[in-house]
């Protein structure tokens, strides 16, 4: 036993002493990152080694590093004309004039760039009503924006910078996301400066908040505050899964659930916009409501999924198809109804101008109603 421990004790010295010297000679052979530097100057100079940064476990500065540069800061602001009573008194008048003096009403976001020419998505309310949009970009420039479309509906909003080569975020593949996937909630905060907080996903699918009308929110715990609205939540590559668009909070603080819309949503608001300079989306002219346990027992049915029809525009798609009150509507192009808010965004994903195929029950019989579909129409802002 003793001669083994010998053995075993001048193998470890002989390995260990090898592990020295190539890692002084040859870093490279045990995969360390290494930089040649210069240490002195002219004829003197000598190259050395230097190791590299250590990937650090559980860090996510790549992640980081690579959204960062693509989110914006978005200072609005908008003339108030002041209309106090004493501006009408001739004392007043005497300083003012007849026109009265304007206020500032200066307001805080954020942005994403989503494309290389300048294009930015960001929330409807953050640039709602501005008279002017500035936008400041991570390297410190700073750009005049107009605004190239609107979707109050989703509360997106399309602005433009006239910069170009402008640093892009990738857009991510938010249907393979899942609930405790770590992300990342890039955005200003109360105006600090570009901040970065992470939490997981605590939810998908969303809906009935009734925050916006078209609802299908990744929920998540990442701190989102005043500020951030228009912000990115990426994944942990850096990847767009979001943009960041409320809080729940009975503070204006962060209690960890926060909202974002799917990039799903987005990129179709903002391919919508440049194309058509506005969203264009289907309508059959309909009013439902879900199927509570309440009204199943009343009516006599076996299921809580679909919505009822519990009103018909006049004349209007459905109408025309057959479609009538106390229908429920089951399958839209063979797609499930599960409830309201689904049936919402079925219809508003056909195509106006085409045929659908929506699957009805009424008095426990399903039929098949061919509807034209309509042009939803624009919600007034």
């Amino acid at each position: 036993m003793k001669r083994f421990w010998l053995i075993f004790a001048q193998t470890v010295t002989v390995a260990l002493g090898l592990y020295m010297v190539v890692a002084a000679l040859r870093p490279e052979w045990l995969g360390r990152q290494v930089t040649q530097v210069q240490v002195g100057t002219g004829q003197r100079s000598v190259p050395v080694l230097q190791a590299g940064p250590a990937p650090v476990p559980g860090s996510y500065r790549e992640a980081a590093g690579r959204a960062m540069p693509a989110v914006v800061n978005v200072l609005t602001s908008k003339a108030l004309r002041n209309s106090h009573p004493m501006l009408k008194d001739p004392f007043f008048k005497r300083f003012f004039g007849d026109r009265p003096p304007e206020e500032q009403l200066a307001s805080l976001g954020s942005g994403v760039i989503v494309s290389a020419d300048g294009y930015i998505l960001t929330n409807y309310h953050v640039v709602e009503a501005a008279d002017e949009i500035e936008v400041g970009l991570a390297d410190g420039r700073k750009e005049a924006a107009t605004i190239v479309g609107t979707d109050p509906e989703t509360d997106l909003a399309v602005i433009r910078i006239k910069a170009r080569n402008l640093p892009v975020m990738v857009m991510g593949q938010v249907e393979q996301a899942r609930v405790g996937d770590v992300v990342l909630a890039i955005g200003n905060p109360f105006g600090v400066g570009q901040t970065v907080t992470m939490g997981i996903i605590s939810a998908l699918g969303r809906n009935n908040l009734h925050i916006n009308h078209f609802e299908n929110f990744i929920q998540t715990d990442a701190a989102i505050n005043f500020g951030n609205s228009g912000g990115a939540l990426v994944d942990s590559n850096g990847n767009l899964l979001g943009i960041n668009s409320a809080i729940y909070s009975q503070t204006g603080g962060s209690v960890g659930i926060g909202f974002a819309i799917p990039v799903s949503t987005a990129r179709m608001v903002l391919e919508q916009i440049i194309q058509h300079g506005q969203v264009v989306r289907g309508w059959i002219g309909i009013e439902s409501q879900d199927i509570t346990p309440e009204l199943a027992d009343s009516f006599g049915l076996g299921r809580q999924s679909g919505a009822i029809i519990a009103g018909v525009v006049r004349g209007g798609p459905a109408d025309k198809a057959g479609m009538r009150p106390g229908d429920i509507l089951l399958k839209v192009e063979g797609k499930p109804v599960a409830n309201t808010s689904d049936m919402l965004n079925l219809i508003a994903q056909l195509q106006p101008g085409g045929k659908a195929r929506m699957t009805v029950m009424r008095k426990n019989r399903e039929s098949v109603l061919d509807v034209t579909v309509g042009r939803r129409p624009r919600q007034v802002e």
